[in-house]
């Protein structure tokens, strides 16, 4: 059967099924937008028109959206090629909503659940087959119309032919950046990026107690890194205390017994008391940041001090030269080189071990982290510029285990993951590959 997607279904008006929705209309699709009654899908709509920025670039298109209930229009899904859930993050919530939509769908259409984290074979557990071989994972990052990333997930009796429809139409038509990913917790990007966030937390804790400031820790993990700006306490502000807490005990019932991760799937005391009393981030006023406006209007950036438990001014931080390229900061003695190793240098490896369990190649891996959290290079294109071999050397001097890619790079006698200007990258077969078109 060769599947096509001109029609798109989305299921949940919420911030990301409204990105999506806004998004296909003004590729010029016909969209069915679902909510759980009227008013609530009527507000969706005004936030794609409206909202800042809207999702909808072009109000012409507006009337190539329909609106209507999940309650009262389900069965015009028969009409739609792709049938897109955006519902809340709840297992059985998504399962109980897919049991409705299996016998309305028209055969040969295409069917997805937009999830940042729960296992497709969980929403899948005892579905009917019709539905297990037109179904999987197509997880958008927010907000929909500005982030590249989109994790393309097969469960494990997906038709190849679905999955070609979904490549087709979200990279070709859609415009992403489509990245294939294994049916695995949190998937690659959100893996890889809350490890880094979450064991970030707790490294940080032990710099600061060796003299490194929280404003040279945010310093430190942004530009000399590659990273984005705010840092590891910033972007945690950005995206919240809350989810933050979700995402470390989304992990703790799903991530491998053995893993790396699961040391860090709670937080440190001090930022469970943070949680604890309410001070989230940005959505409460303020979390590790906030902003303070005085009596004449003026604003000025707050810290609050976790050793003190208290806020305080806000010290800006110049950093020396040395600590402003990633590879002699990384491999110095002193205690930001020991920080910046610890965090940076754990998190590369972390991800190194995790080839093919969530991807089959260093590929995928990179450009999930390149499009989907703003790192300059991926973990492996970041490992290259640090040069591998030598970080092998190091490793087995001290006598610690090779992450899984490590090992494939010494077998093979490589000194780096891609050549020939990225055109070809190693694969985990120990065989250089043409590296595919972006």
């Amino acid at each position: 059967m060769t599947r096509k997607i001109d029609s798109v279904a989305v299921l949940g008006g919420g911030t990301m099924g409204s990105g999506i929705v806004g998004t296909c209309a003004q590729m010029g699709c016909r969209v069915l937008l679902l909510d759980v009654d009227m008013p609530t899908a009527e507000k969706a709509l005004d936030r794609i028109l409206n909202g800042r920025p809207p999702a909808l670039d072009d109000p012409d298109k507006a009337h190539l959206i329909t609106l209507g209930t999940l309650s009262d229009d389900l069965d015009k899904i028969a009409d739609y090629d792709w049938i897109c859930e955006a519902i809340v993050e709840d297992v059985e919530t998504k399962r109980d909503l897919f049991r409705h939509v299996e016998p309305l769908r028209k055969p040969g259409s295409v069917i997805s659940t937009n999830t940042s984290g729960i296992p497709l074979k969980d929403i899948c557990e005892g579905m009917p087959d019709s539905l297990r071989r037109d179904i999987a994972v197509t997880h958008f990052f927010n907000p929909v119309k500005v982030m590249r990333l989109m994790e393309l997930i097969p469960g494990a009796d997906t038709t190849p032919d679905v999955i070609e429809a979904f490549q087709d139409f979200l990279g070709t038509r859609m415009g992403k950046g489509v990245v294939n990913a294994k049916d695995t917790v949190n998937f690659i990007g959100n893996r890889i990026g809350c490890f880094w966030m979450l064991s970030g937390l707790h490294i940080a804790l032990d710099a600061m107690e060796k003299g490194v400031s929280q404003e040279t820790i945010d310093v430190l993990m942004s530009k000399p890194m590659g990273l984005p700006p705010t840092g590891l306490f910033g972007l945690i502000d950005l995206i919240g205390l809350d989810v933050m807490y979700l995402v470390g005990r989304n992990l703790d019932a799903n991530l491998p017994a053995d893993d790396a991760g699961r040391a860090y799937t709670s937080f440190p005391p001090v930022v469970q008391r943070m949680y604890e009393s309410g001070q989230l981030g940005r959505k409460t006023g303020g979390g590790f940041y906030r902003m303070k406006k005085d009596a004449d209007g003026n604003r000025t950036r707050e810290v609050y001090d976790l050793g003190a438990e208290d806020w305080r001014p806000d010290h800006p931080v110049e950093l020396e030269d040395w600590m402003r390229d990633a590879s002699t900061l990384m491999f110095t003695e002193s205690p930001e080189g020991r920080f910046a190793w610890d965090l940076m240098g754990g998190t590369l490896l972390y991800a190194a071990d995790l080839v093919p369990q969530i991807s089959d190649d260093v590929v995928n891996i990179d450009r999930a982290m390149r499009w989907g959290f703003a790192w300059q290079k991926g973990p492996f294109e970041f490992l290259d510029s640090l040069q591998p071999a030598r970080l092998v050397k190091g490793l087995e001097s001290m006598g610690k285990p090779l992450p899984a890619m490590l090992q494939v790079l010494k077998d093979a006698g490589a000194e780096s993951f891609y050549r020939k200007d990225g055109a070809e990258y190693l694969g985990r077969d120990g065989q250089w590959h043409a590296t595919p078109p972006e």
